[in-house]
């Protein structure tokens, strides 16, 4: 009985060492890693058992066990069975397709990437390819250390992979990453077009492809792409957001509506962000629905202030719904906002003509009298200011002159007569060599002519007419004022 146990006994050794040198190792490796932050010195109790006898050759456990401690960050440990995997490697393997050998240079760069020294990591993934030119993790992960850095050396390291295998999917994706954070997009779409449409393509490469054309201008690829992706998923956010934008850049602004209708209705507000209601806005403003542009545009610049040139949007929509102090108001805020050095007359001119926009509006029962009068009073201010910074230029007196006769509608007391004899001398020459000015002239001498003829000064007011005919023969306002002149 006693030597049927001895037996007994010996076979279960035998078979525990069996399993040991078999794929089943596995299953011990999970456990030591299960055990590495709990117990830790049974975790190498159980490592030590594991790697008895042959199985210390066995360069695919040695480098399991190896990579469970570099999973828990014990570098160390991780450094020790470096060591051993270098051991069990042949003495006398050749470079170029030793994939052994890679594998334990692409184990040694991951931990320096784990000890943040990139320079070695680089140096043990270049080894790995040294040792295996086919060795694609090795190239993928030498161009993650690099993609931020440098990345013309993470993508030629790529291509170099690309060269090897055209099909690579995994290296066109990190292609296209790399470029799309470099800003390239014209390469990063070109990268995802190999791929990207094909069936091992996920949604989120779809996504990335349709933005990199967007971002790219190619709005109508893009389209394609998001339409593509709303096929597979009608309700996706960011396809119904990228087919709103690029029917918008495309300037389809009807079929946008819908694509933006089925965008809101499809995100959470929680989920909208700035360009959202940017485009929203826009998109509103060219259908003429400027008071519902407004409320997108007040949106996007709540949610971020520091683009300053939607307040020039929201002006721009505030007018078209006629509620010009609120418009005065946003183009005001929108020029507080910039530098000194930014406050150009041209924005002194838009402040004017936003006033005299409220002057002139035909609205009477939101604008009184009394409010257009103090409008037009502004814009008057408005306009002498820009004279003033821009004395050579007509366009301060021109406004002032319009302006001026806004004040003066029965031009009874020829407020605007000043202002349209300066404009008028200063552009006859101009007008010689450049008919655009033409009209401005005419306009000129529309009023003067009509202003001699109120005040009864009828040759005066035969002059102007006459002059406004040996510029254009066909003027019917000029010959008719001559005709009841006669």
């Amino acid at each position: 009985m006693k030597r049927l146990n001895l037996l007994l006994l010996g076979a279960c050794v035998a078979v525990s060492s069996l399993y040991a040198q078999s794929e089943d190792w596995k299953a011990g490796v999970a456990k030591v890693k299960d055990l590495i932050k709990s117990n830790p010195e049974m975790a190498e109790e159980q490592a030590d058992d594991l790697l008895k006898g042959k199985n210390k050759k066995n360069l695919d456990l040695v480098l399991a066990i190896g990579r469970a401690y570099l999973d828990a960050d014990k570098l160390e440990q991780a450094d020790d069975y470096v060591k051993m995997a270098k051991k069990a490697l042949p003495k006398n393997a050749e470079a170029g397709s030793n994939t052994e050998a890679a594998t334990v240079s692409l184990f040694e760069g991951d931990i320096a990437v784990a000890r943040k020294d990139p320079g070695t990591a680089s140096q043990r993934y270049e080894e790995a390819i040294y040792f295996d030119a086919n060795c694609k993790e090795a190239y993928l992960k030498y161009a993650d250390i690099y993609k931020a850095a440098n990345p013309n050396l993470a993508t030629s390291k790529l291509e170099e992979l690309r060269a090897i295998d055209p099909q690579a999917v995994d290296v066109d994706r990190k292609l296209a990453e790399i470029y799309s954070s470099a800003g390239q997009m014209d390469k990063a779409a070109e990268a995802y077009s190999r791929f990207a449409e094909g069936d091992q393509a996920t949604e989120k490469d779809l996504v990335n492809y349709s933005f990199a054309l967007f971002l790219n201008h190619d709005f109508n690829k893009s389209l394609d792409v998001a339409n593509l992706g709303l096929q597979k998923n009608p309700q996706h956010a960011v396809f119904n957001r990228l087919r709103m934008y690029n029917f918008i850049d495309l300037k389809n602004y009807e079929e946008a509506k819908t694509a933006a209708d089925a965008f809101f209705s499809a995100c959470k507000e929680e989920d909208l962000t700035y360009l959202d209601y940017l485009y929203h806005g826009t998109l509103l403003e060219a259908l003429k629905m400027y008071d519902e542009a407004a409320v997108s545009l007040e949106k996007a610049y709540e949610m971020n202030k520091e683009r300053n040139e939607v307040l020039k949007l929201l002006s721009s929509s505030y007018e078209g719904a006629e509620k010009y102090p609120e418009a005065i108001a946003a183009f005001n805020k929108y020029v507080e906002t910039l530098p000194e050095e930014e406050r150009t007359p041209d924005l002194t001119f838009e402040i004017g003509r936003l006033y005299y926009a409220e002057g002139t509006t035909t609205d009477t029962i939101n604008y009184t009298p009394e409010v257009k009068k103090e409008a037009l009073l502004h814009a008057d201010s408005a306009f002498a200011k820009l004279a003033e910074l821009v004395p050579d230029n007509y366009l301060g007196n021109f406004w002032r002159a319009r302006t001026n006769s806004a004040l003066d509608p029965e031009t009874t007391e020829g407020l605007a007569k000043p202002y349209y004899e300066q404009v008028a001398a200063m552009l006859a020459e101009k007008a010689k060599a450049e008919p655009r000015y033409n009209r401005t002239i005419i306009e000129c001498y529309r009023y003067l002519g009509y202003y001699y003829l109120v005040t009864e000064d009828y040759e005066k007011s035969k002059e102007y007419w006459n002059l406004i005919l040996t510029i254009d023969p066909e003027d019917a306002t000029a010959t008719k004022a001559l005709e009841g002149l006669k």
